[in-house]
């Protein structure tokens, strides 16, 4: 019998070591300058379920921000994506329960007045609160769950691993987990180039209605780095890019995707611009908090036991790549297969064939589970007993080699298991 080696190739995983960073505890308010709270404020009927989160810094910081392509985008995408275009915020705040999506005026004037009711418990112009909301779309926002929501969020605010980790939890929906990051490491922007001590934090909610295109679901990441507006901006987009863009749970868009960083430059030292190495250092790391997030979105999808990695590689171009990657994640029949614990080549072999790209499928190579399944288009044999167990890890990786240049793309999803019907069939209900 032929004996073939699996696909060699560098996975695109960012590893924050290579930017002098670490794994730390905080989670969002890892960052010096930055508290926050998750209190019930009434959006949701269960008292004893979160549904109000604020990440504030202590004075008003640099501020960058990613929003839905979602043609019906939500009244706090509208507000929130005006507002960050100054570059300057004190403070962003999250409800769960009610999308405030597709309600007008009205929803728009519940979502500036939640902002003013907020800027009053803080302190601040109206103008320096972000907003942002999920849950059901088409349903009027009731202003009176914030009333007294907003200065009780505000009273609660504490700047410790557990209010971080309120603030993640009250932004939950069909998330089984809350979702969080901090990283602490070092950049040369203290006197002469000495090292100064720097942070990076963050929270995502994300689990179904998952196919972003700007940033994610709902996320706040922070930082004391001091950093331009400019800067802040072109890290943010560049991380966004390579971490929630590429992630699928179900290929759909939601309509209040968005994604928010706050740079407090508590850390001190001098202040970043694009260009130099210390943004370099900070934006791969920002990179990293955002692909460890975006992995745990794909992880916990809305009825979720496999997270699946897909690699394309040999591509003609970066596009290519990418629609190939996309076509395999998004396929419910690869979806399923990985749910049965089946390796099925074939589905994965047609998601690629049928989404445009060109290619010879002579030239295609594909591993499953890290074994070699085919090779030039040809079916190679497999030890299905092995196969079965190595579908008991947390992780399915697909990697796919078109053989048509150098191109590659990775994208993250989920199978698709009974309890996705379940639950998005019952989802108003």
């Amino acid at each position: 019998m032929t004996s073939y080696e699996p696909i060699s190739f560098t996975p695109p995983t960012a590893d924050p070591a290579t930017y002098g960073f670490a794994p730390c505890e905080g989670g969002v308010c890892a960052a010096q300058g930055i508290s926050a709270s998750g209190t019930h404020a009434g959006f949701r009927a269960d008292p004893n379920r979160l549904d109000l989160a604020v990440v504030a810094a202590d004075e008003a910081c640099v501020c960058a921000a990613t929003f839905t392509q979602n043609r019906f985008c939500a009244a706090p995408v509208q507000v929130s994506r005006q507002r960050a275009a100054t570059g300057v915020a004190r403070a962003v705040m999250l409800n769960s329960g009610n999308a405030n999506a597709s309600t007008g005026e009205q929803g728009l004037a519940v979502a500036k007045e939640s902002a003013h009711l907020l800027a009053q418990a803080l302190g601040c112009p109206d103008e320096q609160v972000l907003v942002a909301s999920t849950g059901v779309i088409g349903q009027q926002q009731d202003i009176a769950p914030y009333v007294g929501g907003a200065s009780a969020a505000v009273a609660a605010l504490g700047a410790d691993e557990a209010h971080a980790h309120a603030a993640a939890r009250a932004v939950m929906t069909t998330d089984t987990v809350p979702k969080e990051v901090s990283l602490e490491g070092t950049l040369p922007i203290g006197p002469d180039g000495a090292p100064v001590t720097v942070h990076v934090g963050g929270f995502v909610k994300g689990a179904g209605m998952i196919q972003p295109n700007m940033a994610t679901m709902l996320s706040v990441v922070t930082t004391d780095v001091p950093i331009t507006a400019a800067a802040a901006h072109a890290a943010l987009l560049a991380a966004v890019r390579s971490s929630f863009n590429k992630v699928t749970v179900d290929s759909d868009t939601s309509t209040n995707d968005s994604c928010f960083l706050l740079a407090t430059g508590a850390a001190g030292g001098t202040t970043i611009d694009e260009g130099s190495p210390a943004f370099d250092a900070f934006a791969g790391a920002l990179r990293c908090a955002c692909e460890t997030l975006a992995r745990k979105i794909a992880a916990d999808g809305e009825g979720a036991t496999k997270l699946v990695t897909v690699d394309v590689l040999g591509a003609a171009t970066d596009a290519d790549a990418d629609t190939v990657a996309r076509s395999i994640a998004n396929s419910p029949l690869v979806k399923t297969a990985v749910f049965g614990h089946d390796a099925n080549w074939g589905r994965v072999a047609a998601a690629a064939g049928k989404c445009g790209v060109a290619f010879d499928q002579y030239d295609v190579d594909i591993d499953f589970l890290g074994m070699p399944v085919l090779r030039a288009g040809m079916p190679v044999p497999v030890d299905e007993d092995d196969m079965l167990r190595r579908f008991e890890g947390p992780e399915v990786p697909i990697v796919v080699s078109l053989g048509q240049g150098s191109a590659a793309a990775r994208v993250w999803t989920c199978d698709l298991s009974h309890e996705y019907v379940t639950i998005n069939g019952d989802y108003r209900t």
